[in-house]
Order: structure tokens, then sequence, then C-alpha cells
């Protein structure tokens, strides 16, 4: 199997797996109990806090952990919510293409009372920072984008809106899900207020992740039961996941340099490959995208049933978000790119690892090419489009 749906999830390391186990063994004690298991467990649970603050430059009393990203990106809206009413501020500003753990809270938050604005995107997959200016009014209390899309990869100029945000006093919080182990974070350079992660994204275990939290940033609870994080999410900490987490960030921070160069080669080499498909389409920027994601749409044929057909020949892919795999429905990223539905609708995602090789993108280009053609023979939508009864969309 060739595996390139590591935007979905990525597979547990070697290390995270052995720091796992190890902890589950030797650290089982409960961090607030007050005997010896509970104290030697605690020094764990401090230590993993201290070495994830460090690889995105806080304060390890600025971490919390969380179930994973999109338990941190609920909190860290209400947060923004919550500490913006105290003040008369119920307007939040977002993006169309965010991942669905945003969009979906912010419906919530409108349901509450609260104004959201959700800027538009440029066909590039790119938020001009200027547009999250002009959307930033008076009662403005929170403005969420994220680092990087998870469906196109495009990287957004978060160092450029934090500012913007600082100096209109508007608290910026950024869902960094896709971006942590695989580009530089470094939330006081970028004037982030809030942002979340998740560790089965860069190599860590599942059902693990962080919210960081600006000192000064309030947090609203999610969880009520107990003091545990300081008192801002409550339940007993998952410390195994968490250490493992920790050992995973290191982990993918120090190889970051080599493994992203390693995937960007790999990545154009297979953007180049395929876009000798006849009327295909690379969406969003091809120079400011993650390292390992392809996102391309090939007109006339439906996504489904070429993920379908790739998986038959070994290689696993996906239409888009893993969140939204079940929905027929075309992606609401690139919807709001302004992709036609009837093309969205034939889209792939390929996402890699450092574990990809050559000859394994080489297969990709070879397989997608065959099955997009097999597809494209038995679609009526296709034969007409070839006989000028429909005119392309890509040209």
């Amino acid at each position: 199997m060739i595996y390139m749906d590591n935007a979905a999830t990525t597979p547990m390391s070697e290390t995270a797996k052995r720091v796992f186990l190890d902890t589950a063994d030797r650290f089982w004690g409960n961090p607030s109990s007050l005997h010896t298991s509970g104290q030697v467990a605690a020094e764990q649970l401090f230590a993993a806090r201290q070495r994830i603050a460090a690889r995105i430059n806080a304060d390890p009393r600025e971490i919390t952990f969380t179930s994973g990203g999109s338990e941190a990106d609920n909190q860290a809206l209400l947060t923004g919510a919550t500490l913006g009413s105290r003040k008369g501020k119920k307007h939040i500003v977002s993006t169309k293409f965010e991942h669905h753990a945003i969009l979906h809270a912010l419906k919530r938050l409108e349901k509450q009372g609260y104004e959201v604005t959700l800027v538009d995107v440029n066909a590039d997959g790119v938020v001009r920072p200027e547009d999250v200016a002009a959307a930033i009014r008076e009662d403005t209390a929170l403005v969420s984008v994220m680092f990087a899309n998870n469906e196109v990869g495009t990287v957004q100029p978060i160092a450029e809106i934090g500012a913007i945000c600082r100096e209109k006093g508007v608290l910026f919080h950024t869902d960094a899900v896709q971006a942590a182990g695989h580009l530089p974070i470094d939330v006081k350079a970028m004037n982030i207020d809030m942002l979340s992660l998740s560790a089965h994204k860069f190599h860590g275990p599942k059902g693990v992740g962080v919210l960081y939290a600006r000192r000064g940033v309030f947090l609203t609870n999610l969880i009520e039961g107990g003091a545990q994080e300081r008192g801002k999410r409550a339940g007993t900490e998952n410390l195994p996941g968490i250490a493992s987490m920790a050992a995973a960030l290191d982990e993918a921070c120090e190889h970051m340099q080599r493994d992203g160069a390693y995937m960007t080669a790999l990545r154009d080499r297979l953007i180049e490959g395929l876009r000798q498909i006849p009327h295909s389409k690379l969406n969003g920027d091809p120079v400011k995208r993650l390292p390992g994601n392809v996102n391309f749409c090939f007109e006339g044929i439906e996504g489904e049933s070429l993920l379908l057909l790739l998986d038959d020949r070994g290689i696993a892919a996906s239409s888009g978000s893993a969140c939204t795999s079940g929905s027929l429905d075309p992606s609401h990223v690139l919807l709001a790119m302004g992709i036609p539905h009837e093309v969205a609708h034939g889209s792939l995602r390929l996402t890699l690892s450092p574990e990809i090789t050559e000859a394994d993108i080489d297969k990709t280009v070879r397989d997608v090419t065959e099955v997009v053609a097999y597809l494209r023979d038995i679609s009526p939508v296709w034969e007409e489009l070839e006989k000028g009864v429909r005119q392309h969309v890509i040209q």
C-alpha cells in the first residue's frame, strides 16, 4: 500500500510508540494524586508540557492538553466569544474555507446571538491580510484563520494577520493542526493569542492535542468536573498520549528542514506528472503550500470513484477532509476558492510523508492517469464535453 492520506492521519512513529508504551508501563499514576506514583506522573506531565511549549516558543503555563484539534478549536472560539461579550463585542471574523470544527462551532455561536463574518478566499487558496483587516469592526471579539488549509495545503500569512489583530486589539486564533511539526511556529513572533494542534497529524497518537492560550487569555471551559489543566479542562490527563505527542513533535521539528525539502521535491514531481493529464487543475498556490500536499481536480469524473479504483491499485488517497469523507457534496474549500460545483466533485488529495519514494510517486502518476482515462471513457458527461455538447471548464 502506498499511503498518501497523511493529512487525514499519520501512523505513529517508532519513537512515539516506544514513549507511549513506556509511559503507560512506568508512569501509570494519576498526576493529580499526592502520593509518589501520582507525583512521578505529574513530573512527566510537566516535562511534556515544557517540551511542547518550547517547540512553539510558548510558556508551559500557556499549554492546555485536549483530546485533539477539534476540541481545542471549539474551546478557543468559545473563549474568544465569551471574553468579547463581556466587553459588548459579539462579532467574529473567520474564513470560508476553515475546518468544520471551526465553521460548525461558529454556526452554534450565531444561534447564541453572535455575528460572524467569513472572509472570501482567493482562487489561489490564500487569504489576503487586507481582507481580514477590512472585516474587523469595533465590536470584533476574535479572528480565527487556519495556519495551513487541510484540503489544498495552502499556507496562510499568519504573521501578517496576527500583527493586524494585535494592532487592532482583537484576539487572534489559528488552527495549526496541519502546520504543527511541518512548518516553523513562533506564537510570540506571529502575534498568536490561541493556537490548536493535534498529535496524530505529526506521527503522534490519536485522541490528544493542545490548545495554546497566551497568558492573560483566560479560557472558557468546555468540560467541567475537575481541577486538571489549571481548572480549564476537567478529566484525568492522558499521560501516555501526551508524552508520546511531545516525543513526536520533538522528532518532527528536529527533522523538519530535511523532511520538508525531501517532500517538497516529491510533491513537485507529483504535481508535474498529474499536470500532464488533460483538463486537470492543481488547486491552491503551487509554492505557498505544505511540503506534502497535492490537490487536483479532474474534469468529467467523480472523486469517489477515483478513490475506490486507486485503492484497488494499492494507493490510499482522499477527496478532501477526512471529517467529511462520507459526504457526497463537493468540498466547501474548493467551492470557496471559486471552483465550479461540477469540477469540485472530481477532486483528489494526495498527502505525502518522508516514507514515500520517487518510485511511489511515479506509480501514483501512472495509476491516476490510467484511472482518470478509464472513468472518462465510461462517463456520459465526458462524452458530452468531448463532443462539444458541454463546454470544458478546465482548459
